[in-house]
């Protein structure tokens, strides 16, 4: 099925592959998806999730987003499919809790995760949202509405090592000791209120030669206060982990990100989940101490030309997954092989 871009603002990327990948986690007990559960952890507007509940009629999903205009939107997308979706308002760490919440056993559960990482179409086209460095708006950049802290607060309030350490770990930033100097400077005349003052800055703090290279001058910046507002990487580590606790023997967990940070913590914790908990100096396996996952790309999957094309959103998308295989002991799980995984 065609996603219908005009009507959600949205197009969901690498939407075959997503399929590809986890339909045979979803219909291992049937070929219709009977018995079956996939958490959706990054719901949007419920593209991916919409292409799945359609070809498999006997799935039961459970869709996640700390954007309570995301659910609204969702809602209503997906109302067609009455009980078979479930919504939570919650971040993506929150999954254990949800599933909880959701009838589920937080342990070996579901069949299949899917995570859609970063800001969405949606934010981004939403002006009011402070998300675009391209439309002057307010200093926002929150995915829940709800929480309290805006880039505002961060750009007024915090100091000036504060400020260039957000810059330098979550924009790699190379100006972020200059920056957070000129805001500092800046504030003290007027605080911060929209983002086309701190576009302004921007200009104002990167040498000339430097903003001619590497695209938009603002762009890690924005990137930066938008990880820091919603604490999108300390999130992301603890529900990798999660959700790889969360998945029964076969079940699959595919992760598409679209920055570098989100994906470095993704390949660490998929490389510790495949890797063998046998110590290395010794000669054959331990019993038990196999790996619990098996990876199911090589590396990070790209989308192609045609895609891209299509829909220019997808270039910088990243995608990994991975398959278990193994259930992991009650031992384990209480010891030494909890941390393994």
């Amino acid at each position: 099925m065609a996603d219908r871009p005009s009507e959600f603002g949205h197009v969901p990327v690498l939407l075959e592959r997503c399929v590809e990948l986890l339909a045979p986690a979803l219909t291992r007990h049937h070929p219709d998806g009977s018995g079956a559960v996939l958490v959706d952890a990054t719901l949007g507007a419920g593209g991916h999730t919409e292409r799945f509940l359609t070809e498999l009629p006997g799935l039961r999903v459970i869709g996640l987003d700390r954007d309570s205009g995301a659910l609204d939107i969702a809602r209503d997308r997906l109302a067609a499919f009455g009980d078979r979706i479930t919504l939570v308002h919650t971040r993506y760490d929150g999954i254990t809790d949800a599933l909880a919440e959701s009838g589920y056993a937080a342990i070996e559960s579901v069949d299949a995760i899917l995570f859609d990482l970063g800001v969405s179409s949606m934010q981004l086209d939403r002006a009011e949202r402070g998300f675009a460095y391209a439309q002057d708006a307010p200093l926002d950049m929150r995915m829940d509405s709800e929480s309290s802290l805006t880039a505002a607060d961060i750009l007024n309030t915090y100091d000036e090592a504060a400020l260039a350490s957000i810059l330098h770990r979550y924009g790699e930033e190379r100006f972020a000791r200059r920056i957070a100097k000129h805001i500092i400077r800046q504030r003290a005349r007027a605080p911060f209120a929209t983002t086309a003052e701190l576009v302004e800055l921007l200009y104002q703090a990167i040498p000339a030669p430097a903003r001619r290279t590497g695209g938009h001058p603002a762009k890690r910046t924005f990137q930066a206060l938008r990880i820091a507002v919603n604490d999108e990487l300390d999130s992301l580590r603890d529900a990798i982990p999660a959700a790889l606790d969360a998945l029964a023997v076969g079940g699959r967990v595919a992760v598409m990100a679209y920055q570098s940070l989100e994906d470095r913590i993704v390949k660490r914790a998929f490389a510790d989940a495949v890797a063998s908990r046998t110590p290395v100096d010794l000669p054959m396996e331990l019993p038990g101490r196999g790996p619990r996952f098996r990876a199911l790309t090589r590396g990070a999957e790209r989308a192609d030309a045609a895609e891209i094309e299509r829909n220019p959103r997808s270039n910088p998308v990243r995608l990994r997954a991975v398959q278990r295989v193994e259930h992991e002991s009650e031992s384990q799980r209480q010891g030494t092989g909890k941390g393994d995984a």
